[in-house]
């Protein structure tokens, strides 16, 4: 699966440690925000609201991070994310970071389509056709 977003940050001194490493725990948030940022790059959202009032929502099941190499307060580190799975009902993304060429961290994230509606229990489901197409147009795109 070649579908991809790409973006670029400033490491802020919030997101360190006392040694001016970046916590290990910014890399999830960064994963979760160029997460929305690709479904806002499709004109979804993670959590998209219908008429009646059910929200279509990607609850996470599972993720993970391996570290290579700190990345530090001022450095610009480049997160791209790949759609590495499509399944019936759930996403898988893959999320490498990088400073230049060097790899400071790759992470994975499984999520899973789910509605919920009003005065009902959260419920996994299979992947809407809007997201599927707009998913598939997008992996379209980038492999040109």
């Amino acid at each position: 699966m070649t579908s991809f977003i790409e973006q670029t940050r400033r490491v802020e001194f919030v997101e360190t440690d006392m040694a001016g490493i970046v916590h290990f725990s910014r890399f999830y948030i960064w994963m979760e925000q160029i997460e929305h940022d690709f479904f806002r790059s499709i004109g979804l959202s993670i959590m998209q609201k219908l008429d009646d009032g059910t929200v279509i929502g990607w609850p996470r099941v599972s993720a993970q991070c391996r570290f290579e190499s700190p990345a530090r307060y001022d450095e610009l580190v480049t997160a791209r994310l790949t759609v590495q799975r499509i399944g019936v009902k759930s996403l898988t993304f893959d999320v490498v970071f990088r400073r230049g060429e060097k790899v400071l961290a790759r992470g994975s994230m499984k999520t899973v389509c789910c509605r919920l509606r009003p005065g009902h229990e959260l419920e996994s489901l299979e992947i809407p056709d809007l997201y599927l197409s707009r998913i598939e147009e997008h992996s379209e795109a980038s492999e040109r």
